[in-house]
């Protein structure tokens, strides 16, 4: 079993990712997940899909066709592309209505297992120490700063745990991104000087 340390970094670390990529991002790539499963919502998305294939295809063959020279040809194709949209709307709106429920409970799991588990582990692991300070290493003052509000004297509380968590997270991230930023230049930079230096020698 994780220990109280790493459960509230992870939590921080689930937080910090879903604020930088986006709930919405999240919820969508799951939706897509939940769809490639054996569910009746999975058959009914590709019925879906099947059905707009179709009613693209039935659209081209009706303007294909002329109204007044092929009247009757053009009737049928009409008929049999109303049909097809006709039920593509209907599987489209429960497809639709089942997305907003789905959204819904995503965002309610989303919710207790990032935000609601950190309040909840706070609320909880108020007096419980999340590690204890090494004896006489720091005066009074500092003691209680990192006890606070409620943790035994002497020990580092949730509550700055967390915080701790979360700006370590956040400079972590900032860093990486900027070498990243660094590493990706530097690369572009050579890409674009390579065919200089190869004319250069050609010319040579």
């Amino acid at each position: 079993m994780l220990s109280l340390v790493l459960t509230v970094f992870f939590v921080h670390l689930a937080i910090y990712l879903v604020n930088t990529v986006g709930a919405s991002t999240i919820d969508n790539l799951v939706w897509l997940l939940y769809l490639r499963l054996p569910t009746p919502t999975a058959r009914t998305a590709r019925k879906q899909q099947k059905l707009k294939r179709q009613v693209l295809e039935q659209k081209r063959e009706m303007n294909s066709t002329s109204s007044q020279d092929e009247f009757a040809k053009w009737a049928k194709a009409r008929r049999r592309h109303d049909k097809t949209l006709e039920e593509y709307e209907a599987l489209n709106k429960a497809l639709t209505s089942h997305k907003s429920s789905f959204d819904w409970a995503v965002k309610i799991a989303r919710w207790l297992s990032t935000n609601g588990l950190k309040i909840f582990l706070q609320f909880w692991y108020s007096k419980t120490p999340v590690f204890p300070l090494p004896e006489d290493w720091f005066p009074y003052y500092v003691q209680w700063i990192v006890s606070f509000p409620r943790a035994p004297l002497g020990s580092v509380s949730i509550q700055v745990w967390s915080n701790v968590c979360a700006t370590a997270i956040a400079v972590a991230a900032e860093v990486i991104g900027a070498m990243l930023v660094q590493v990706m230049g530097q690369k572009e930079q050579k890409k674009q000087a390579t065919p200089v230096g190869a004319g250069m020698g050609k010319a040579q």
